[in-house]
């Protein structure tokens, strides 16, 4: 499945979530990626799921929401999430939030989905 804000692929039982988002989003756009993530999630909540932010350069506030939106969901269903692709930038967002205490987070794909498929 692919939007222009994410595309979604698989590797073997892998779950994989690019989500690809411009510097900044406006409110109908943010509500448009919330649902269809949310909704392409909800269908296999626990699963094991990997989300590559190597294109995402910004994260707002609302997108922060729906990360930790995404994580209760899978978690409450028991599966795995794990983030990769990171830019510094981002990383700092994430750490300045202490957001990265929550997720697992790797430098590449081919990591995320190694763990991802062990847990």
């Amino acid at each position: 499945m692919s939007t222009d804000l994410f595309r979604l692929t698989e590797d073997g039982s892998i779950k994989v979530l690019e989500l690809v988002l411009p510097t900044t989003i406006d409110s109908s756009e943010f509500d448009r990626l919330n649902e269809s993530v949310l909704d392409v999630m909800g269908k296999e909540p626990g699963g094991r799921w990997v989300l590559d932010l190597s294109r995402v350069a910004y994260m707002g506030s609302a997108v922060l929401g729906l990360m930790v939106n995404i994580r209760q969901v899978v978690m409450k269903a028991q599966g795995t999430i794990v983030l990769c692709g990171m830019s510094e930038r981002l990383m700092r967002i994430f750490e300045t939030c202490c957001m990265e205490r929550l997720f697992k987070i790797v430098a590449g794909k081919p990591e995320a989905i190694r763990i991802a498929s062990r847990r």
